[in-house]
């Protein structure tokens, strides 16, 4: 019998329509990479920083290589990872010339006693660890259409593996138009994204409803202290709290059966989704 699996992966929530065909074909080849990861028995933390490192890099969202510039015209971008079987989590904040920030979030996590490091220190810790760095002048361009206020850049992924461990993972380049030194609800855990035993959790669209609303965890606990179904929980907390509250964006979710949810408020969520029993499944409207 197979062991269940799921990988479940968004590109950003966004307000604005476009051709999107480059964004399907290349979410379809991370979900193709991670299902056959998954499939020899890859572990959740590896398929999730893997899977969130391919779409940071292509340079098709607003995250990684496709960031945008903050007001004052430099690039800072954030990111967290949380592991559901140890309960551990690292996060970075404003990182300026890395090239992977979700690399940096798991390094936090693997290599020190901390959830998150920003500033000076991260960059000293980090460089140490010998993390990749690029030219931010010439590596971070932004290819989606950017409008301040409605372009929220992240990516994300929530994995479940054949030893039934659960990993959320998120990487942004930040909203458009954001004040220098912003720091969005990626680096946040519990608003963006949330890991446990039981459920993963990730996020994407206008940050500050997420952190305001704890807007990761509220979905895991409905599902734990509730026994709410995960799509019903992740409803009840985009459209009751989020949605409600004036923020938009979306979530996608996985539990410990291998159940998916995806929901988004605005006009389309980059997104797609493969299991055990499931094919690819991808779809930006």
């Amino acid at each position: 019998m197979t062991q269940p699996f799921a990988l479940v992966i968004h590109g950003g929530a966004f307000q604005t329509e476009s051709d999107y065909s480059e964004q399907y074909a290349h979410m379809r080849s991370v979900l193709e990479a991670g299902r056959a990861a998954l499939a020899s028995g890859g572990a959740a933390l590896d398929v999730a920083v893997d899977a969130v490192k391919r779409l940071e890099d292509a340079g098709l969202y607003v995250a990684g290589k496709g960031a945008g510039p903050n007001t004052a015209g430099y690039y800072e971008l954030d990111a967290s990872i949380m592991d559901g079987a140890s309960g551990k989590a690292g996060a970075v904040a404003g990182l300026t010339h890395f090239r992977n920030p979700i690399a940096c979030a798991r390094t936090v996590m693997d290599k020190t006693r901390h959830v998150m490091l920003t500033g000076p220190g991260a960059d000293h810790f980090l460089t140490r660890h010998g993390l990749e760095t690029v030219d931010p002048t010439s590596y971070f361009v932004s290819t989606e259409p950017m409008e301040a206020e409605t372009s929220h850049g992240t990516v994300g992924a929530v994995v479940l593996d054949v030893r039934g461990h659960l990993v959320s993972a998120v990487s942004t380049g930040g909203t458009s138009g954001k004040l220098e030194g912003r720091v969005g609800d990626p680096a946040i855990v519990g608003a963006s994204i949330f890991a446990g035993d039981d459920v993963a959790v990730c996020s994407t669209g206008h940050g500050e409803y997420f952190i305001r609303n704890v807007a990761a965890y509220d979905v895991v606990a409905r599902c734990r202290y509730s026994g709410t179904p995960l799509g019903e929980a992740l409803d009840a907390t985009l459209f009751d709290r989020v949605k409600a509250s004036g923020g938009w964006g979306g979530m996608i979710a996985v539990n410990a059966k291998a159940e998916v949810a995806l929901a988004f408020t605005d006009r389309g969520m980059h997104r797609g989704y493969v299991t055990h029993d499931r094919d690819i499944s991808v779809a930006s409207y």
